[in-house]
């Protein structure tokens, strides 16, 4: 994040904050406080749970969080025998997740490698999109908490246009940014030139027979 973005952002703080009340601005380290220990007690999207309890999701846009319990059975679907020699080979995988929600995928996901005795604070990258900032907020602080390397995007996945990225202090202290460029750059130079293509063939235009004199039963113009 540049001085600048940090300096709106911390303006855009400024400007919510100074909406509430003192006594309801002294509830929020306590609220952050209960999402810790809720992490710290095991991996779960308490974030999105709450935020679905509440009915704060917008059901007419078709916004819903999936359960954390199918979300860990889709991600154990995930973790395949390949998985580690994958590890060996780049030294991580990458997830992608276009509709990250409050990060339960995401989240499930981390779990599924950490229960195969895959470290996911080393060895793996995450970027993931979503159109509310709402769902980008809880899902950047969920991934910060948990230590996830991540960028978070807030954006219209289908449309292609993106807004502005959030990346977690795991991204920034593991130099994420440069290492996923330079493997781009060193998988660019080793892959082969493009074919070239062939000449394009040359069409022989072929004369019609001349049509029969008199009447004839089938006509097809020729």
């Amino acid at each position: 994040m540049d001085v600048r973005q940090r300096e709106k952002r911390e303006a855009r703080y400024m400007e919510i904050i100074g909406r509430y009340e003192r006594i309801v601005v002294e509830t929020f380290p306590k609220i952050m406080g209960e999402v810790v220990m809720a992490l710290e007690a095991g991996p779960q999207d308490i974030l999105g749970a709450t935020f679905h309890e509440l009915e704060l999701h917008n059901t007419a846009r078709g916004q819903f969080f999936t359960p954390y319990a199918l979300c860990q059975m889709m991600a154990k679907m995930q973790i395949g025998d390949d998985t580690a020699a994958l590890i060996e080979k780049r030294g991580y995988i990458t997830a992608q997740e276009p509709a990250v929600g409050a990060g339960a995928t995401i989240i499930a996901l981390a779990e599924a490698l950490k229960d195969a005795g895959i470290n996911y604070q080393q060895h793996l990258h995450v970027v993931a999109v979503d159109i509310d900032p709402r769902a980008v907020h809880m899902a950047y602080i969920q991934f910060s908490l948990m230590h996830i390397p991540a960028q978070v995007i807030v954006g219209d996945t289908l449309r292609l246009e993106f807004r502005e990225d959030w990346f977690t202090p795991a991204h920034v202290m593991g130099f994420w940014s440069g290492r996923l460029a330079a493997d781009r750059a060193a998988d660019l130079a080793s892959a082969p030139p493009p074919p070239i293509p062939s000449p394009p063939a040359v069409v022989k235009k072929v004369k019609p027979p001349p049509k029969p004199a008199g009447l004839t039963l089938f006509d097809f113009g020729l």
